[in-house]
């Protein structure tokens, strides 16, 4: 019964990290826009970027990152630490989200200082 316990309470480890789950593989995504905002926090960090779209409307987007730990082991640091600031154009590549919404998972991005970061090599659980 110890076992089983064990065995269930691992499911939702798991799952959290299926990011085929939320996001469309089939639909990269690129985006320029202005940082508004940034989530350093666990198990994913965020961004949001402001984008504007064809007709010039801006569109706030919410974008999914990896860990703290996965952005430091890519060079990346938080913004009191002199990474991310707040108002640089900063360009995404990564994979749109599947319902639709402005919202996607980050896997490369292009600083305003010209660095190009990958910060995501692929889905830890894919076989």
């Amino acid at each position: 019964m110890a076992v089983l316990g064990v065995l269930w309470a691992a499911v939702p480890a798991f799952s959290h990290h299926a990011v085929q789950a939320q996001f469309d593989f089939n639909k990269p995504l690129t985006l320029t826009g202005v940082l508004t905002r940034v989530e350093w926090v666990n198990p994913h960090s965020y961004m949001f970027l402001d984008v504007k779209d064809a007709a010039g409307k801006v569109k706030k987007w919410a974008l999914e990152l990896v860990g703290p730990g996965g952005l430091r082991k890519a060079g990346l640091s938080r913004i009191d630490r002199g990474g991310f600031k707040i108002g640089d154009t900063i360009t995404v590549k990564g994979f749109a989200s599947k319902d639709g919404s402005d919202s996607g998972f980050v896997k490369e991005l292009k600083l305003s200082d010209g660095r190009l970061v990958t910060i995501w090599f692929g889905d830890p659980n894919a076989r």
